[in-house]
């Protein structure tokens, strides 16, 4: 073993030939670079313990160079990468939800590439609120008095609860205590707010008379909750907002709304329910109204606040406001994706979030049989089909709805579909999808206009990386 140890490289002499290949590696930092090289040699010490390698040929500087460029590399590359999602979940939270549409992209480009009137007033000359960016769109489009935004609507709940409720009772239907992604729950959020929470009625029906016997001294608004991926199904009932607005008015308290992922248009689609709108929820009663910005509305993650103006005023004055706000790419990307909605067929045609959930079935079968032909490069390696299958809208919106959809469903001729999984991982870029009945499967749905052509490729990489990449050579092996 001490013979081994002895003939691994030096430091030195690995750098001097890794600079010799990769001119880059001569403008890296030179303690990182030494600090790297040093971290891939104690991982070859640790298979020499092992007995991974027995002879000294083995530690070549030849056999690793490729494997120390390719660990340097590795070690300088973003963390944040750009992935091919074809999951068929459309707002998919752990690939960053939604996509901007084009005009957000560019708005967030100009915004980020100079000065801009963030918190100037170009009237006067003077401060102004980063707030009056968008506020007058927002307003535009729900109907509200007036309207704010920051960093998510967990942020929203939190501090419109903290402004208008705090040491105060808010009357929530046990129905709609609920906890969703990241452990957010709703009664936990109340406690940090101060507020005080006050359930009324049962799991599965909450009448107009729970939330009228419970009201007290202490009791400062009704708060009604979307419960996002959570539903009740059977014997159940849920009391009309606008009934749940009249009772709140008639003794002076508040309605309040979380609306969770929020729409400000109807889908009009036969496999999807009207949820309710931002503005009808306005028009109902509820005296303020939070929802997300990067679920169906399609744009950057921000927790939009809208209704009565005094309320509004109060929740911008409180403390916690300046350590919710947004920055200025937020708030680009949101007005650009905003003015989308002032026509909705153009914010269904040109928001890739509405654009993807309202896609023609025919279309994606189109789609998956493209797809499917231009992977047939690969038939040697792959089994290929396309089959009927659903998507999903993901972030909390429609749980139980299934989108109609088909995919190209792939099963490796040589090793498992979970290593051809694992392997896609690792392309360049990282290709994800699902997997169904032993097969992984390409959902067109939430392949971006363009990819196709590099879904091909990326699958011919995984499965170089596997071995299991047929070639047509005239031994007609695997490599």
């Amino acid at each position: 073993m001490k013979e081994l140890f002895r003939a691994i490289p030096g430091c030195d002499a690995s750098k001097q030939r890794l600079c010799a290949l990769d001119p880059m590696i001569a403008r890296m930092p030179k303690d990182f670079v030494r600090q790297e090289i040093t971290a891939y040699w104690d991982c070859v010490r640790e298979k020499i313990k092992e007995g991974r390698i027995t002879a000294p040929e083995e530690l070549r500087l030849e056999a690793h160079e490729q494997a120390l460029l390719t660990h340097l590399h590795k070690r300088i590359s973003p963390n944040f990468v750009r992935v091919i999602n074809a999951t068929g979940v459309v707002v998919h939270t752990n690939m960053g939800r939604s996509v901007l549409c084009d005009a957000a992209i560019a708005a967030v480009t100009k915004a980020a590439s100079g000065y801009s009137n963030l918190e100037l007033d170009l009237a006067t000359g003077e401060r102004g609120s980063r707030y009056s960016l968008i506020e007058d769109i927002l307003c535009q489009l729900t109907g509200a008095e007036a309207a704010m935004v920051v960093n998510n609507n967990a942020a929203a709940v939190l501090l419109m609860l903290d402004t208008v409720c705090r040491d105060f009772d808010v009357l929530v239907s046990r129905g709609e205590l609920v906890e969703i992604g990241g452990s957010f729950r709703i009664p936990e959020v109340m406690a940090r707010s101060g507020a005080h929470l006050c359930e009324v009625g049962a799991t599965n029906r909450t009448h107009l008379r729970d939330y009228a016997d419970a009201i007290g001294q202490e009791t400062k608004a009704l708060l009604r909750v979307h419960t996002s991926n959570f539903r009740i199904i059977g014997f159940h009932s849920q009391v009309p907002l606008a009934d749940l607005a009249a009772l709140a008015h008639a003794h002076g308290l508040l309605l309040l709304e979380d609306l969770g992922s929020g729409s400000l248009v109807h889908f009009g689609s036969k496999d999807l329910p009207d949820e309710p709108t931002v503005q009808e929820s306005v028009a109902a009663g509820a005296d303020l109204v939070t929802f997300s910005g990067d679920k169906v509305l399609g744009g950057p993650q921000a927790g939009i606040v809208v209704g009565k103006r005094e309320l509004i005023e109060a929740m911008k004055r409180n403390q916690l406001a300046r350590a919710l706000r947004c920055d200025k790419l937020c708030l680009a990307a949101l007005e650009a994706t905003l003015s989308m909605y002032r026509d909705p067929l153009c914010a269904k045609a040109c928001v890739p979030t509405l654009r993807a959930i309202l896609r023609d079935p025919h279309d994606l079968l189109r789609d998956a049989t493209q797809l499917a032909k231009a992977l047939a490069v690969y038939n040697q390696s792959l089994a290929i089909a396309i089959k009927p299958s659903i998507s999903r809208v993901g972030g909390g919106a429609f749980p139980q709805h299934d989108v109609p959809t088909s995919v190209v469903t792939l099963k490796p001729l040589r090793g498992s579909v979970l290593a051809l999984k694992m392997a896609l991982l690792q392309t360049d870029p990282p290709l994800l999808g699902r997997l169904d009945d032993q097969h992984f499967c390409l959902d067109p749905r939430t392949i971006l206009p363009g990819e196709e052509a590099t879904v091909v490729r990326v699958v011919g990489q995984a499965l170089q990386a596997l071995g299991a990449l047929h070639t047509e050579s005239d031994e007609g092996r695997f490599v």
